[in-house]
This record gives C-alpha cells, sequence and structure tokens, in this order.
C-alpha cells in the first residue's frame, strides 16, 4: 500500500519557502501515529526542511543528486527506485514535496491519500496536485474546529481509489 499523505489548505498550498505555512499539531501527531514503523519517502526539499531523519521509521530521500549522502537515510535517485527499496513494507508513505506528490498522482503509483484539510486559503509556492475526484472518493472523514491549541479548522480526509 502506497499513501500520499499531505496537509493542504483551501487553495492547495502546501508551504512557502520550503517550510510549512501552518502549525497544527493534531496533523503532526496524526502523522507521527501514521507513519511510524514505516518507510516515509520525500524529495531532497523535503528532508531539508525537516533536517534530520524521523525516529522510528525509515527514511529514503528521493534526488537526482548522485553525490548526494545524508547520514541515517537511503538515497534513491528516482521515485520507482525509492519504491523499489521497500517493496517488503506493506505500508509506505509518500511525504512529500510537490513535484514528489505530483509525479506519484501521474504516474499512478499510490494507492490512498491521507489528507489533512486545513479550512484556510494560505500564500504559497509550493502547491499539492489537484484531487481528481474521477479517480478518487473519500472513503473516511473526520471534522475539526480550531481550538487553543490548532489555529484553523481542519479535517482529516483519507481518499481510496475508485472501483473501475
Amino acid at each position: 500500500m502506497i499513501t500520499i499523505i499531505a496537509a493542504i489548505a483551501k487553495n492547495n498550498a502546501l508551504g512557502k519557502d520550503n517550510d510549512l505555512i501552518w502549525h497544527l499539531p493534531a496533523d503532526l501527531k496524526r502523522f507521527k501515529k501514521r507513519t511510524s514503523g514505516h518507510h516515509i519517502l520525500m524529495g531532497r526539499n523535503t528532508f531539508e526542511s525537516i533536517g534530520k531523519p524521523l525516529p522510528n521509521r525509515t527514511t529514503i530521500i528521493i534526488t537526482r543528486n548522485k553525490n548526494y549522502f545524508k547520514d541515517g537515510c537511503l538515497i534513491a535517485h528516482s521515485l520507482e527506485e525509492a519504491i523499489e527499496m521497500v517493496k517488503n513494507d506493506d505500508d509506505i508513505f509518500i511525504i512529500g514535496g510537490a513535484q514528489i506528490y505530483k509525479e506519484t498522482i501521474e504516474k499512478d503509483l499510490a494507492d490512498q491519500l491521507d489528507i489533512t484539510l486545513v479550512h484556510h486559503k494560505f500564500e504559497a509556492d509550493a502547491f499539492f496536485p489537484e484531487i481528481d475526484l474521477n479517480i478518487w472518493e473519500d472513503s473516511k472523514r473526520e471534522d475539526f474546529e480550531a481550538d487553543e491549541k490548532n489555529s484553523y479548522d481542519y479535517s482529516f480526509v483519507s481518499y481510496s481509489k475508485k472501483a473501475i
């Protein structure tokens, strides 16, 4: 199972200047719970914004730079190579960035989308691809209102591929 996991705004914003735009502790907690114990695949820019391998996960960085190396991480030079490296894991998570999300969707490699939808529009320079509702269906949804820890209304939405 290959799952794209992302937090996106109403205007599909992901981030700006290689950083997150908002802070939602509930989303971070969910991300940790969903990805712990599994492989997480990400582009080099996403890794650089995080700055280190995340605990209890195997980090695979996708980069075209053949000389790139980071302690504690595996390096792949294509999305397909990264997926091939982790074919023994039943749950693989694609965690960003925008280019990796786009490529995964265009090549039809994902089985599921695990989206935190932030009910606000943000100025951004990185965007999530439009979710094609002819391909994906909302299979589970939980809605939450802003509170003292989470500044925006948000929803956890899982999408599965429609049966064709």
